[in-house]
């Protein structure tokens, strides 16, 4: 029988990880949110962004946490070109050419990144990398809490642009009825492509807080977006408060699993959950009925 504190630390780590996912779960369930697909280009926005990190660090000496502002300003602008220019042409009004050429998006990231740096795994080693705060019964890594800290004022941003800014207002109305916000006079495509352009910034600040205590090679993006389709399940398609939520519950039960069975099994007790979620509760947590 475990003990309670043991138990209690798991907790904790897994607040800590589900904090991550939630970052990656935003952009995900945004931009489900507003143009109502799936964007399967996600999970390599994230690894080309881990990249980057990679690369700032081990060529420049600059800090992942310090690369935050820059890279959450360059891939939002990537995104936003990419739905401007590429997606949103191509697509030609069909949700289903969106899907394929996300895909196609995905397979040229994942393929050019692996011709570039083949399926070798990498790592950087940062001063702070095993610091950590005694709490008496466990120790919490420096830079997970910090990623803590970072994933819920990203997400209280988002928020707060989402609920207070004219774009943030656009982007909802779009989202709720897109010809209805097109007669009003708001520039759809231009919309899309912010939502697109915030769902990359997401990722990219992701990328800047995992790579501290994690590794990165040319497909690490998709392990994390199958836990981030989990998570935008469970809170609800296209909810923020629900993608937060449904992150540190998946992110308590990962690590919860992983003591109780094994740590290589974690990631089983989030896929019950995904079922459990699909067969009980198909609209989630914050989901509504259409």
């Amino acid at each position: 029988m475990l003990s309670p504190d043991i138990i209690l630390a798991a907790v904790l780590n897994g607040l800590m990880n589900g904090a991550i996912y939630a970052l990656i779960a935003l952009g995900l369930t945004l931009v489900y949110g507003v143009l109502h697909i799936i964007n399967f280009a996600h999970g390599a926005t994230l690894t080309a962004a881990m990249f980057v990190v990679f690369i700032a660090f081990t060529v420049f000496g600059i800090d992942p946490f310090v690369m935050i502002p820059a890279m959450a300003l360059g891939f939002f602008g990537v995104g936003y070109a990419l739905q401007r220019f590429v997606v949103g042409p191509a697509a030609q009004g069909s949700d289903n050419n969106v899907l394929l050429i996300t895909l196609g998006l995905s397979i040229m990231i994942e393929n050019g990144l692996l011709a570039v740096f083949h399926s070798d795994t990498r790592s950087i080693d940062v001063p702070y990398g095993f610091s950590s705060f005694d709490l008496g019964f466990t120790f919490l890594s420096v830079p997970k809490v910090a990623g803590f800290g970072v994933s819920l004022a990203v997400a209280l941003v988002l928020w707060v642009i989402l609920i207070r800014t004219d774009t943030g207002k656009a982007i909802r109305a779009v989202a709720r009825e897109r010809m209805g916000a097109e007669l009003a006079g708001i520039d759809v495509e231009h919309i899309f492509a912010v939502t697109f352009g915030l769902g990359a910034a997401t990722v990219a600040i992701a990328a800047c807080l995992l790579m501290p205590t994690f590794y990165v090679s040319p497909r690490i993006g998709n392990a994390f977006v199958l836990v981030a389709f989990t998570i935008v399940v469970l809170g609800g398609m296209g909810s923020i408060p629900g993608a937060v939520t449904g992150a540190l519950i998946v992110g308590i039960i990962e690590s919860v699993s992983g003591l109780f069975l094994d740590e290589s099994l974690g990631q089983l007790g989030i896929f019950i959950l995904f079922i459990l979620v699909l067969l009980l509760r198909p609209t989630g947590l914050f989901g509504a009925r259409t």
